[in-house]
């Protein structure tokens, strides 16, 4: 058996966060002491048909690079390899895998099948066990769906491995932008989670702000500028074809975010100078107010059972975070610390919730229990702000700008504990980013 110890901060078990849990034979545990990632090899895939050498490395290279992002696995370098699989049915060499120190060994196969189809399979060994974790798995597709294929390999390992659910094969929306600090054109993107895929969703014509996916991934909420006035509109990925939310004449509507049922838009609404919360039946139209405050309340966000919404608002003379019941109520205050708090989201998981803090001229991706405690500041900048979580409640994305006149916006990742700061690969400068769940 492998028995390998990924350990966290100490700060992240007063977290309270969920341990990775035992997936037999492979387990990898949190406990306190200095993080080691778990090594392990990925070979070329082997091609089986003639045209698929290529792709066959090309989603080897994929999976590694997934798993060696999330700072938990470490990949052996080919250089390394006593032996190669030849064979997808050949008998595994383990002796040569534990000689090189591989914990896991990642054996795949591809092949491209006469009609145009790709053929992905693969099976993942404990390599000091002399045996197979799992039954191997087989993908099929398209050619042009090659890189899915790879990060639904990554995802079953990952999952296998660790126990937890992975995040491989989503997707990211964001603002793209392009052109100087003082003239910056944005438009709407949509790629992979690994910068690959990109396809441009608006043109630069008119600002656009807080794309927020749909719970299903196959509709995106943000706000546009191009009436002269913020404006609410909702997207269909698939066809590019987008609607605007109605509103009355004389309001402004801005900070959208839907339902876990993807039923109901909750937002902000600006109207005789007051901010405050609305929510509405995407369907019908139908609207309902939920704060009525002499304050501005907003960027909201929902509960993943839907029940509860997580704002900003400036009620106690500074931003702060508040919890209240998803029909309105008296709000809950959560956040006391030193700075001003704001653009909350709830983890997927539901216990803890991801915010931008700004204090002594920094600011800061920090995340909280929903009742407030035990607060972590995750990373520290010139501006860090609009957190988004992966699917799995694992790893936050976020935009960081770089200072002065010729300041840039870009994407960067990190992991709840604080650890693997990454930047994220995009085309130019990016923000806002919002991250979907796994693709179906």
């Amino acid at each position: 058996m492998i028995r390998r110890f990924l350990t966290c901060l100490a700060a992240t078990m007063m977290l309270g966060l969920p341990a990775i849990t035992e997936a037999a034979p492979l387990r990898i545990e949190i406990t306190n002491g200095v993080i080691e990632a778990l090594p392990f090899a990925a070979p070329d895939f082997v091609a089986e048909s003639s045209n698929a050498s290529q792709l066959a490395k090309d989603i080897a290279q994929v999976v590694a690079d997934d798993l060696s992002g999330t700072g938990l696995f470490e990949e052996i370098p080919d250089s390394a390899f006593i032996s190669t699989i030849t064979s997808f049915s050949s008998p595994v060499q383990f002796a040569d895998w534990k000689a090189i120190n591989a914990e896991a060994l990642i054996s795949g196969a591809v092949s491209v099948q006469p009609g145009g189809g790709l053929t992905v399979k693969f099976r993942l060994y404990d390599v000091f066990a002399g045996t197979e974790l799992g039954s191997g798995l087989q993908f099929t597709g398209t050619q042009d769906g090659w890189r899915r294929m790879a990060h639904k390999v990554s995802d079953a390992v990952y999952s296998r491995i660790t126990g937890e659910s992975a995040y491989f094969d989503s997707r990211v929306v964001y603002v793209s932008e392009t052109g100087p600090k003082n003239d910056r054109k944005k438009r709407l993107a949509i790629m992979d989670y690994d910068g690959a895929n990109l396809q441009f969703l608006t043109d630069s014509r008119a600002i656009v702000l807080a794309p927020r996916f749909s719970p299903t991934g196959d509709r995106i909420l943000y706000t546009s500028y191009e009436t002269g006035f913020p404006r609410i509109y909702v997207l269909d990925v698939a066809s590019v074809r987008r609607r605007v939310l109605e509103q009355q004449n004389g309001t402004m509507s801005f900070a959208p975010r839907f339902s876990p049922d993807g039923q109901t838009v909750l937002y902000s609404l600006t109207q005789g100078g007051n901010t405050d919360l609305y929510k509405m039946d995407i369907n019908s139209g139908r609207t309902q107010r939920l704060t009525s405050a002499p304050s501005i309340e907003t960027a909201p966000s929902f509960s993943p059972d839907g029940r509860r919404i997580v704002f900003e608002s400036d009620r106690s003379g500074t931003q702060q975070l508040y919890i209240m019941d998803a029909n309105g109520g008296e709000p809950r205050r959560i956040s006391f610390g030193q700075g001003q708090y704001g653009s909350p989201v709830w983890s997927p998981r539901g216990d803890l919730i991801a915010f931008t803090k700004q204090n002594k001229g920094r600011f800061h991706i920090s995340v909280m229990r929903i009742d407030g405690s035990e607060e972590r500041v995750l990373t520290s900048s010139f501006l860090d702000e609009g957190p988004t979580w992966s699917p799995n409640g694992r790893v936050i994305m976020f935009t960081r700008e770089t200072q002065g006149a010729n300041g840039k916006a870009s994407l960067f990742s990190v992991d709840i504990t604080g650890r693997n700061l990454r930047r994220v690969r995009t085309q130019g400068g990016g923000s806002d980013p919002s991250w979907s769940p796994l693709q179906e």
